[in-house]
């Protein structure tokens, strides 16, 4: 497989989770990593303790390796509960007391990519009102993330996994991208391009990357069927990968698939190690 393009990060809340959080930077840095990405660590926690951030943040560094990518607070993730910024009262007031929280962490590590997962559809609230207050939500986090000249991602899920996730298509995602830049003027939104959730939606994916590389901001890739390593499924990364390169993409891609039975350490054979340290 020919990835020597590629510029590869690896996500620590799937990947080495069964090691504690803080090994896992030092386990991903000796398989060969310099570069990861997170989801928000403590689901039950949008603000945590000063000590526990600390502590993270002192994890990454020790061990050398780079954060470029952070989710905002989704409450259970994996889960159920995906997304909480258009979910109205606690989950929703939840999301945006981490904002700020989240933005200074990362910002803090140099990290300047957030991803913010939309949420599911809730009973008794209407859709306009959910999604009035999803772009309420997001424009208040571009604003935050600009002020470290960030960039806010927008990812589309799966239907058949997150059925009652409204974002589960490209063309969607990209109108929320258009939105939020239109209602701040910031341009500072971008798509999250998860080639793994697009696949299982039934999409075709070099329609997806020759239509929408310019609007994306980060990429994500497991095979599919099954969200393993690259060459468990059908997936032709290597190809596309390249397609993504030639409309332009030269930003990180985030391995995000499961290991499976083996600790992760043993599921990057299909890459290279010189491949596998940021370039």
């Amino acid at each position: 497989m020919g990835f020597t393009d590629t510029r590869f990060n690896v996500n620590l809340s799937i990947l080495f989770t069964e090691l504690p959080l803080l090994e896992r930077p030092a386990a991903a840095k000796a398989a060969g990593f310099t570069a990861v990405e997170l989801w928000w660590p403590w689901v039950d926690a949008p603000t945590p303790e000063r000590a526990e951030l600390d502590a993270l943040r002192d994890a990454l560094r020790d061990a050398g390796t780079q954060l470029t990518g952070l989710n905002f607070y989704a409450g259970q993730l994996p889960g159920p509960d995906r997304g909480a910024l258009s979910v109205p009262g606690r989950e929703s007031e939840r999301f945006v007391a981490n904002v700020p929280v989240a933005v200074e962490f990362a910002a803090s590590l140099g990290c300047t990519a957030f991803n913010a997962l939309y949420g599911n559809r809730v009973e008794g609230v209407g859709e306009q009102e959910q999604d009035a207050l999803a772009l309420a939500n997001l424009v208040f986090a571009a604003r935050a993330v600009a002020e470290v000249d960030g960039t806010l991602l927008i990812e589309a899920l799966n239907a058949p996994e997150s059925p009652k996730c409204p974002i589960v298509s490209a063309p969607k995602a990209i109108e929320v991208v258009d939105a939020v830049n239109a209602a701040t003027g910031l341009d500072n939104a971008r798509f999250l391009m998860d080639l793994y959730h697009l696949s299982m939606n039934g999409e075709d994916l070099q329609e997806v990357i020759d239509r929408y590389t310019a609007k994306t901001g980060h990429v994500q890739i497991a095979d599919n069927p099954g969200r393993g390593a690259p060459g468990t499924g059908t997936l032709d990364f290597p190809a596309l990968l390249e397609r993504l390169r030639r409309n332009g993409y030269d930003g990180y891609v985030g391995l995000e698939y499961k290991p499976g039975d083996a600790p992760s350490a043993a599921s990057f054979g299909w890459l290279p190690a010189e491949l596998r340290a940021a370039r």
